[in-house]
């Protein structure tokens, strides 16, 4: 099994990556992506995590990690997801702020939603993350230590899983996935690796260990580029034993469902993680 590496000093961001940060900070100051009830900003694990509770009492914690390809985002922009899912499952939800590439290269971001993890307790925590952060979802997954209480389940959203962008849907399905690309995904890796391998199995969760995999449902849009990872991972967790539900949505663009519930083929993938959601609560506490 790798070592994970120690974390390195990045560099600076490119100038059209900070015009798009700046771009998102701008319309995290003008409330895009408010919601209500609001959101609570809290630190968990030494990060800044944003969450959102359910109207009643909550029954469990879902620790979601926002996509970006390793390099943009931030937890405000699933805000409107999160609250959804809280108020759907009576969950509370909660959104790490983990540091970001080309500064940050991994893994730092990986490290971060790991403490953010270990504070909140394996056991019976729902794992999910969208696209970079269904790959991190997917690592922290397997880095779960074997003394720990088992996680209730793991959602991965339009997962990027395997950093080496070799799958043949990258290219079979380039005109059909507006949002991402094999450019856009080389960039971005070689940003989040800086020189590291992208075989290492915390980086590319796809190459790692699944056997210790709890129930995990995988989503993602039929003409997405990142289709033949998610069919990838799904067969190797079955192969291994693990529950699995892999749903393949046609007409649903990359992260619909984290984006605008109002996107088409949105509305299903949530209600498919709604339902995953439930039955993996009720399993826990009949544990």
């Amino acid at each position: 099994m790798m070592t994970l590496p120690p974390e390195r000093a990045g560099h600076g961001a490119p100038t059209d990556l900070v015009a798009r940060r700046d771009a998102i900070a701008a319309a995290v100051t003008a409330g895009i992506w408010r919601t209500e009830p609001a959101f609570e900003q809290l630190e968990i694990g030494g990060v800044r995590c944003l969450r959102c509770s359910p109207p009643a009492e909550t029954r469990g914690n879902v620790l979601h990690i926002h996509g970006g390809a390793f390099r943009l985002g931030c937890p405000e922009m699933v805000a409107p997801f999160a609250a959804a899912l809280a108020a759907r499952c009576g969950v509370s939800v909660i959104c790490p702020a983990y540091r970001l590439a080309p500064e940050h290269p991994f893994p730092a971001g990986l490290n971060d939603t790991f403490r953010v993890m270990t504070a909140l307790g394996t056991g019976g925590l729902i794992l999910s993350g969208d696209s970079a952060g269904g790959g991190i979802a997917a690592a922290l997954a397997a880095r779960v230590p074997e003394n720990a209480a088992p996680l209730g389940g793991v959602a991965l959203l339009s997962p990027w899983l395997d950093l080496t962008v070799s799958a043949v849907s990258f290219d079979a399905n380039a005109m059909t996935d507006p949002l991402f690309s094999s450019e856009a995904a080389h960039e971005a890796a070689a940003l989040y690796l800086q020189g590291l391998s992208p075989h290492h199995y915390q980086a590319s969760p796809l190459f790692g260990p699944v056997d210790r995999f709890p129930p995990t449902i995988i989503n993602v849009g039929a003409g997405e580029v990142l289709v033949d990872d998610a069919r990838a991972l799904y067969d190797r967790l079955t192969s291994a034993g693990v529950v699995a539900q892999l749903d393949v949505v046609t007409g649903m663009t990359h992260v619909a469902v984290t984006r605008d519930l109002a996107l088409p083929g949105a509305a299903e993938a949530f209600a498919l993680l709604a339902a995953f959601i439930d039955k993996c609560l009720i399993q826990d506490r009949a544990g």
